[in-house]
C-alpha cells in the first residue's frame, strides 16, 4: 500500500509541474497583448503632442498614425479571435497527454510489474548469512570489502579461486598476483597464478605461467597443479616424451584417492593416441593439394581444404612452437574467408612466443599483409 501512496504522489507532482504553467499561459499572453496596446496607444498620443508642437508635419503625422493603427488592428485579430482558440486545443491535447500517460504507465505496471515483491537492496542482500547467499553474492560482498580494503591480502586469497572456477580469469590473476604481493609466496598462489594465466591464453602454458608453476614447485615439489601443467607445457612444445615421462613420474608419486589421477590417466592415454601425429611436421593445404581437388565439387573442395586446415589448427595446439605452421594456418584461415580464426590463431601464436618476441612482430607483419590484424 505504501508503494502505490508514494507513486500516486510522485505521479501528482509531476503532473501539476506540467499543467500549471499551462494554465498560466493564457493568462500571461493576455496581459502581454494589453501592454502593447497601451503601448501604443501611448505613441499616438505622443505623436498628436509632436504636431501640436510643430515637431512633424501634417502628412507625416497621418502616415505615422496609419501604421499604428495598423499594429493595433494586427494585435486585436491576433487576440480572442485567433490565438485563444489555439491555445485552448494545445492545452487540452497537453493536459490528455499528462494524464493518460500515468493511467496507460500505471495500467500496465498493474497487468506486468510486481509491486507486492519485496524490496532487496545490496546491502541487506549482502548482509545475510552467508549460507544463505549465492554465489553472485558471495562474491560481490567480497568485491565490495576488497574495494573499502585493497590491501587485505586474506581477502584477495580466498576470492582467487571462486574468480578460478568462475573462469574469470583475468580477475583470477589480478587477485593471485595481489595475494602473492601483499601476503607472500606460497605453492598453492604460485600454482594458481600460472592455471589462471594460462586459461586466460586458451589453455596454453606461456612463459609467464610456466615461470608461476616453476617458482610453486620450488616451494612444494610436490604441488600436483604445477607438475602437470609444466608436463603440459612440455607436451604443447612438441617435447611428447619429456611430457610422457613427466606425466609418469607424477602419477607413480600420486596418492589413490588423488583428484588429479584422472586427469594424468587422460593425458597420457591421449599423448599415446597423438604420439605419431605430434611428431609429424604441422602442414596445411598446399598449392599442390588444392590444384588436386580443382576436379570437385566446389562443396566437397572446400570441405576438403577446411578438413585440413582443421588438422593443422589441432596440430598446432599440441605443438604450439612452429613458427611456420602458424603463418600457414593464418594464411589458410585468410583464403577461405574466415577472418575471425585467422585473427584467433594469430592472436594464439603470439601469445606462445611472447607479444615483445621476434616471432610476435614476424607474426603481425605476416597477418598484416594478409588484411589480419591482432586483437589489441
Amino acid at each position: 500500500m505504501l508503494f502505490w501512496v508514494i507513486a500516486a504522489i510522485l505521479t501528482l507532482g509531476a503532473s501539476l509541474a506540467v499543467l500549471l504553467p499551462l494554465a498560466g499561459e493564457t493568462k500571461n499572453t493576455s496581459a502581454a497583448g494589453d501592454h502593447d496596446l497601451e503601448v501604443y496607444r501611448d505613441q499616438l498620443a505622443e505623436l498628436d503632442r509632436d504636431v501640436a508642437r510643430g515637431l512633424i508635419r501634417p502628412m507625416e503625422a497621418e502616415e505615422a498614425r496609419a501604421e499604428i493603427a495598423r499594429r493595433i488592428l494586427r494585435l486585436s485579430n491576433a487576440g480572442p479571435a485567433g490565438t485563444t482558440a489555439t491555445q485552448r486545443s494545445t492545452r487540452l491535447v497537453a493536459t490528455a497527454a499528462v494524464l493518460v500517460v500515468p493511467l496507460v504507465s500505471w495500467g500496465l505496471y498493474g497487468q506486468l510489474g510486481s509491486p507486492d515483491l519485496p524490496s532487496q537492496p545490496l546491502s541487506e542482500r549482502l548482509a545475510k548469512n552467508p549460507a544463505d547467499s549465492s554465489v553472485d553474492e558471495l562474491v560481490a560482498r567480497a568485491e565490495a570489502h576488497l574495494a573499502a580494503n585493497p590491501s587485505d591480502g586474506r581477502g584477495w586469497d580466498v576470492l582467487a579461486p571462486v574468480y578460478l572456477r568462475m573462469q574469470r580469469y583475468a580477475d583470477a590473476v589480478t587477485a593471485y598476483r595481489n595475494a602473492i604481493r601483499l601476503d607472500g609466496d606460497s605453492a598453492a598462489r604460485q600454482a594458481g597464478l600460472g592455471e589462471a594465466i594460462a586459461n586466460a591464453a586458451g589453455g596454453i602454458v606461456s612463459a609467464d605461467a610456466q615461470a608461476a608453476f616453476e617458482a610453486a614447485l620450488k616451494l612444494d615439489p610436490a604441488n600436483p597443479k604445477a607438475s602437470f601443467y609444466l608436463a603440459m607445457g612440455l607436451a604443447q612444445e612438441g617435447r611428447t616424451a619429456e611430457a610422457t615421462a613427466a606425466w609418469q613420474k607424477m602419477l607413480a608419486a600420486l596418492p589413490q584417492g588423488s583428484p588429479w589421477r584422472g586427469a594424468v590417466e587422460q593425458a597420457l592415454a591421449e599423448s599415446a593416441a597423438r604420439n605419431v601425429a605430434s611428431e609429424a611436421p604441422a602442414k596445411g593445404p598446399s598449392a599442390d593439394d588444392i590444384d588436386a581437388a580443382s576436379s570437385m565439387s566446389p562443396q566437397d573442395r572446400q570441405a576438403m581444404i577446411s578438413t585440413m586446415v582443421a588438422g593443422l589448427d589441432e596440430k598446432l595446439r599440441q605443438n604450439p612452437r612452429d613458427e611456420e605452421g602458424w603463418m600457414q594456418l593464418v594464411r589458410s584461415y585468410a583464403v577461405l574467408g574466415k577472418t575471425d580464426q585467422a585473427r584467433d590463431a594469430l592472436n594464439r601464436g603470439i601469445a606462445v612466443f611472447g607479444a615483445d618476441s621476434d616471432q610476435a612482430r614476424k607474426f603481425t607483419a605476416f597477418a598484416a599483409s594478409l588484411g589480419v590484424t591482432a586483437t589489441e
